[in-house]
């Protein structure tokens, strides 16, 4: 079985770019997925993301939860349900208008380290575009100028939890899709593999690692990828 791709990027800055960069084109071209380290965002960052995730999760959401599973009677299904995700979630909107006030029961804490967290990605994300115009041949930010378009970028962080599910036979934590936007970061437990990716008909489960992101190409750029 092939490794999943893991890009470290500290060796972009010295003898190992070119091979790096091969490694980076190799996971774009077969895998549209690969697992970054040494990414620039700081360990404490993310841990504190993870901890205040999981503690609002348990102070506010949790229970919420629970009553939609009893409401939709989903811990008691006997055939498999096509049309719900086993799935707590909450979107953050930073551009191109900020909603991060307005989402409710939100800490001002947890506000903070969010918008923190969110400018990291949008520098790493513009940091990995122009690492793919370097590997298509196309000039510095024109992947970034294609995706922006005239209305200027989209970008937020959906922030997700996924409880144990009784029957997970019948119900997905997340159904199978793809992701519509340009070039996706995702931070994920590093303790239970649950992210799943499609590779030449099989579903491979995505590694967790401590501390990485995984990088998902969307739909725009596969788009933009055919245009070049």
């Amino acid at each position: 079985m092939e490794n999943f791709p893991l890009i470290n990027m500290e060796r972009l800055n010295g003898d190992e770019r070119r091979a790096t960069m091969n490694k980076i084109k190799d996971a774009c071209e077969n895998w549209g997925f690969f697992e970054l380290v040494n990414h620039g965002i700081s360990h404490e960052l993310l841990d504190t993301v993870e901890r205040m995730t999981k503690e609002h999760y348990k102070k506010c959401m949790e229970q919420r939860f629970k009553e939609m599973v009893t409401a939709k009677a989903l811990d008691d299904v006997k055939t498999e349900v096509n049309n719900v995700d086993w799935e707590s979630t909450f979107f953050l909107r930073h551009l191109p208008s900020s909603n991060i006030s307005e989402i409710p029961d939100l800490d001002d804490e947890y506000r903070e380290v969010m918008r923190d967290f969110a400018s990291k990605l949008e520098k790493l994300a513009e940091e990995l575009l122009d690492l793919l115009c370097e590997n298509l041949g196309l000039e510095k930010g024109y992947l970034k100028k294609a995706l922006y378009g005239s209305k200027g970028p989209n970008f937020g962080t959906k922030v997700s939890n996924y409880p144990p599910c009784p029957i997970p036979d019948l119900i997905k934590g997340l159904r199978a899709h793809t992701d519509a936007g340009g070039i996706i970061l995702l931070f994920q437990d590093d303790k239970v593999s649950g992210l799943q990716l499609l590779k030449d008909g099989g579903w491979i489960d995505v590694p967790p690692m401590r501390h990485s992101i995984v990088i998902n190409l969307g739909d725009q750029i596969e788009v933009q990828k055919c245009d070049a």
